[in-house]
């Protein structure tokens, strides 16, 4: 099963400015994320980015890097410049991973390459974990899914879905027992095809309402297949704790060898 890597690394962040040259243990983030994606077992591993700089350290430190325009509105659109520049075909998978994920586990992005690869009649495939407490299940924040029988999305939600009818008139600060409460994880799987056609599809009203790129592809008709995750993989860096927590984990990890 071959598949590609893109690791879109913008230079601009609210929160961290200049996050993917941001130093974990003496190399910068991008070349983290980048070693992880190279375990990963992909055919052609890429970063994308409209920063000279990171275009600048990913060479030096041997990886391929393509730069890209600075507008895109999405790393989806990001993706889809790459796979048009690059000549892929529409069947070719291509695994959106980010560039501020540094503890990503190798095989959960090559699970990803392999769910898509499995559903011949999936554009998309992306991952979710069981939800455990009533508290995430209510927070707007964490992005729900309900999958049909076949494990594709039926919607993605910031509300409380599915929602237990009965169990939640009684009684809302506990799940109840067996309800399939899962939190979407937001790493992607896309054919390269699907990325090619999507900057020209039109934003869907539940896209614009929710916040959530993916309901523009399910409006469009295109099924989205999603892997059942026994818990959730390690979180991204979004903000300087997180930094921190990063860096503790790779100190812990240099120590243990």
């Amino acid at each position: 099963m071959g598949f590609r890597i893109v690791i879109p690394a913008r230079h601009s962040s609210t929160r961290l400015p200049g996050k993917p040259l941001l130093d974990i243990c003496g190399k910068p983030m991008v070349l983290r994320v980048l070693d992880r994606a190279l375990e990963a077992g992909a055919d052609e591993v890429w970063v994308a980015t409209d920063h000279q700089g990171i275009a600048d350290v990913v060479e030096r430190g041997g990886g391929k890097v393509i730069l890209t325009a600075a507008e895109h509105p999405s790393g989806t659109d990001r993706l889809a410049e790459v796979a048009t520049r690059l000549g892929w075909a529409d069947d070719d998978v291509v695994v959106n991973v980010q560039g501020d994920e540094p503890l990503i586990p190798p095989q959960l992005i090559g699970a990803a390459a392999a769910a898509l690869t499995d559903d011949a009649e999936a554009a998309i495939a992306t991952a979710c974990h069981p939800l455990e407490s009533a508290e995430e299940f209510f927070n707007p924040n964490v992005v729900k899914v309900v999958l049909d029988a076949r494990g594709r999305a039926l919607y993605f939600s910031r509300a409380p879905i599915p929602w237990a009818r009965d169990a939640f008139a009684a009684d809302r600060t506990v799940l109840p027992a067996g309800l399939p409460a899962y939190r979407h994880i937001g790493l992607y799987a896309y054919r390269a095809g699907f990325l090619t056609r999507y900057s020209g599809l039109a934003p869907s009203p539940l896209e614009q309402w929710e916040a959530l790129e993916q309901l523009r592809a399910m409006a469009h008709g295109f099924p989205i297949r999603v892997m059942v995750l026994d818990h959730a993989p390690p979180a991204g860096v979004d903000t300087a704790e997180d930094l921190e927590r990063v860096r503790r984990a790779f100190d812990l990890a240099e120590v243990s060898r």
